[in-house]
């Protein structure tokens, strides 16, 4: 099954996404499933995962809703508060969706050694119970945390969102190329080749910019751990749909047919447990 692993829906307005700054008003707008779902079709892609993007139950609420009635979204990856007392019990109701397949928590936000904290570790050692992923968002600083809460949670499944935003407008990767490998030692954690033209120049970045960093990520994680995500409707920062599916699609022309299966989409299923029927 041929899978966009990551990107996002939601119905803007300014107080929820208050991340959203005047800046980037191109998504400043609602972003739902029937805008999606054409340049998914163009590229061959059928079906994607749909990624929180607000630290809300409400908002985990309204992407499974969605796909109760787009058979194109596959799974939803939801917020609840993994710091909670009722964690356990939160998990379980949502579990009993079967849409749901994983959790984030938007850790860039959060100070260096966030997910080092007591309460929010708990959190993650329920995740397993319920068959639930969990999507790691954070920047490079992050990633020596993020290395440690892998390595302490090893029958819990991690992926990478991002490959942990590396500085690639400042071409910077002397730090970030031996903490990947790092993190990539462990066998529980997959890494989401996603959200890249972001981090380069929005307006003049070229596809060998990405190369450095790709090499990085494709020999570290190996053929069976990567997954292509557009970071749809973000990436329109800097480049339409066509244009982030296209850089991969170069990257990759080179690649066996089965890696290129792997990484445009069974990769996802299997990770997500996505059924391909």
């Amino acid at each position: 099954m041929r899978l966009d692993a990551h990107q996002h829906f939601w119905e803007y307005d300014a107080a929820t996404y208050s991340w959203i700054e005047d800046s980037m008003s191109v998504l400043k707008c609602h972003y739902l499933p029937e805008q999606l779902e054409p340049l998914l079709t163009k590229q061959e892609l059928e079906g994607c995962i749909a990624v929180q993007a607000d630290q809300s139950e409400r908002e985990t609420e309204f992407l499974l809703a969605l796909a109760e009635v787009a058979p194109f979204i596959k799974a939803v990856v939801g917020w609840v508060d993994l710091c909670a007392e009722n964690i356990e019990s939160r998990l379980e109701h949502y579990a009993q969706n079967p849409y749901l397949k994983g959790i984030r928590h938007i850790v860039q936000a959060e100070p260096k050694n966030f997910v080092l904290k007591p309460e929010f570790q708990r959190g993650i050692g329920f995740l397993s119970q319920f068959n639930l992923v969990y999507d790691l968002l954070i920047y490079p600083s992050q990633l020596d945390s993020g290395i440690q809460l892998v390595s302490q949670f090893p029958n819990q499944k991690f992926v990478l969102d991002h490959c942990a935003k590396p500085h690639i407008k400042t071409q910077e990767i002397k730090n970030w190329k031996p903490d990947i490998q790092r993190l990539a030692q462990a066998e529980n954690i997959y890494c989401k080749v996603s959200g890249l033209v972001t981090e380069a120049d929005f307006k003049n970045w070229k596809a060998e910019d990405f190369r450095p960093y790709l090499e990085v990520v494709f020999e570290a994680f190996g053929e069976d751990r990567v997954l292509y995500g557009s970071d749809w409707p973000v990436c329109l920062l800097a480049a339409p749909y066509e244009k982030v599916y296209g850089l991969m699609a170069e990257y990759t022309a080179a690649f066996s047919s089965e890696a290129r299966r792997k990484f445009f989409g069974d990769n996802a299923a299997q990770i997500y447990n996505i059924q391909t029927e």
